[in-house]
């Protein structure tokens, strides 16, 4: 009985990571430097959401995927993690959209903001402790501007609305290593505006015009900008200061730009955050995804024919910070890469129950543990999920050609650590399905003629199970039976 319960600590010990448990450094965008994540392991975590006015694609996807892992792990190294995500749910394009569709601006919203939550359950991306639509925050959002106001931060402009002026913030461009009059000459979601005193500066609270919802506030009646729900929602939740702001690339000028000088001149207090985390951009064929350019790959569309897991596993075999050139190639590539992985793990269950009491193989428990280390060491080096990734593979390389010479204790221990380390990330596999009871029937039939030598009449029953969706490995372990076209790794 002791030697068993000793099994069981030692496969919680691999599987777990425990008592190891080095600082984690994430790269701050805003000074190229690697910061350590809080002593007290709680993290305050704000992520930019999607603007619900159409389909999100695949690359939309991308940043999502990236820090739902990212408080994935945290979580499983203990730290206290409360992930928010906002909701643009009011915004010139839901607005276009909803006078082109000859609705209300809220069916839109609506309409898209549950197609993403769907996307985001079929991903797996379970993370997200709270979403905040910018709808519920009107009264928070009409604070700040009107801080904003008073600090001489911010101006009216009659029939327009009310403006940041980017001159009065000294710092502006610090994140995106813009000088103010390089913010001016960008072309990137600026606002316009013919009475505004700097071509940079941006919308605060838009008056209401004909035909567009408004809400009847101390500013007037109007609407927010794009960029002051957000700062407005962090200050609700967190205060003027955090630990994490993540979100893609693509939006780090003007939209983070814009948070910055709008957070840290309201409320006088720097820096807004002490990690800036921005996931690369998603390509096809060396261009961004649009409808227009006709590389519009929808999530919805992509799991249809791929998964979940596919999509999950594309994104995290490249580093968070790099962009991806999506491609079929790289699709066959991953699908190829998890399916080796199911495949070694169902070896590994086949083991586990019919294997050797004491195998041939003594460096499984020392392999596990250096597996482990190889992987946190590599996540909490800037979450380098690819580096985690090649430790894990090297682990099952390591043992592909020696498989059926493991024992069952052994088989169990590396089956529990890789299960656990992919956990980590948002990964499981599917258990081996049933074989079928005609499947199972031919192939006692041919056990039975192969140990009688007749060989070419076990062939013939080969074939027969083989026509019902099955491969065939004969095994040390006995015959192991899978699906020709088995269930792809899940996202959990």
């Amino acid at each position: 009985m002791l030697s068993h319960f000793l099994h069981y600590v030692k496969i919680v010990y691999l599987a777990q990571g425990l008592g190891y448990n080095t600082p984690m450094r994430v790269l701050d965008s805003m000074t190229g430097k690697k910061i350590p994540l809080p002593k007290n392991r709680t993290v305050r975590m704000f992520v930019c959401g999607p603007t619900v006015y159409d389909r999100p694609h695949i690359g939309n996807a991308r940043p999502f995927l990236v820090y739902d892992a990212f408080a994935r792990y945290l979580h499983k190294r203990d730290y206290k993690v409360f992930y928010l995500q906002n909701i643009t749910d009011i915004d010139d394009k839901i607005i276009d959209r909803a006078q082109k569709e000859k609705t209300t601006w809220s069916s839109v919203a609506r309409q898209f903001e549950k197609i993403y939550r769907d996307n985001e359950a079929a991903l797996g991306i379970a993370s997200v402790t709270k979403h905040a639509r910018a709808t519920d925050f009107i009264p928070q959002i009409v604070k700040q501007v009107q801080v904003l106001v008073d600090k001489k931060y911010a101006y009216r402009i009659d029939g327009e609305g009310y403006y940041f002026d980017i001159s009065r913030f000294k710092e502006y461009g610090k994140l995106s290593k813009r000088t103010v009059q390089q913010a001016e000459d960008a072309v990137s979601r600026i606002d316009e505006g013919a009475k505004k005193r700097n071509k940079g500066d941006f919308a605060l609270w838009k008056f209401s015009k004909p035909g567009e919802p408004s809400w009847d506030t101390a500013l007037g009646e109007g609407r927010p900008g794009w960029h002051i729900e957000d700062t407005a929602i962090t200050h609700h939740h967190f205060g003027p200061q955090y630990d994490i702001h993540g979100g893609a690339v693509e939006l780090k000028f003007p939209h983070h730009e814009a948070e910055i000088a709008q957070q840290e001149a309201a409320s006088g207090k720097k820096p807004m955050v002490k990690i800036w985390m921005h996931a690369g951009i998603l390509l096809v064929g060396g261009r961004k995804m649009a409808k227009s350019a006709g590389n519009f790959i929808s999530i919805s569309d992509f799991l249809k024919e791929h998964g979940a897991a596919v999509l999950r596993y594309i994104v995290l075999s490249h580093h968070y910070r790099s962009p991806i050139d999506y491609s079929p190639a790289l699709v066959t590539q991953a699908r190829q890469s998890l399916l080796s992985l199911q495949h070694f793990i169902w070896k590994l269950d086949l083991v586990r129950k019919e294997g050797k009491k004491t195998g041939h193989v003594r460096k499984v428990t020392s392999a596990t543990a250096k597996a482990r280390r190889e992987w946190n060491r590599a996540l909490e080096d800037d979450f380098n999920t690819p580096a985690a990734l090649a430790a894990l593979f090297a682990l099952v390389g390591m043992f592909e050609q020696s498989i059926w010479s493991i024992g069952r204790r052994d088989a169990e221990t590396l089956h529990h650590a890789l299960m656990a380390l992919l956990e980590t990330i948002g990964l499981s596999i599917e258990k081996k399905p049933r074989v079928s009871v005609s499947a199972r029937l031919l192939m006692q039939m041919r056990e039975m003629l192969r140990r009688r030598q007749q060989f070419i009449q076990a062939d013939n029953l080969r074939a027969k199970v083989e026509a019902l969706g099955y491969s065939v490995d004969d095994t040390p372990c006995g015959p192991f039976l899978y699906p020709t076209v088995p269930p792809i790794i899940k996202p959990k």
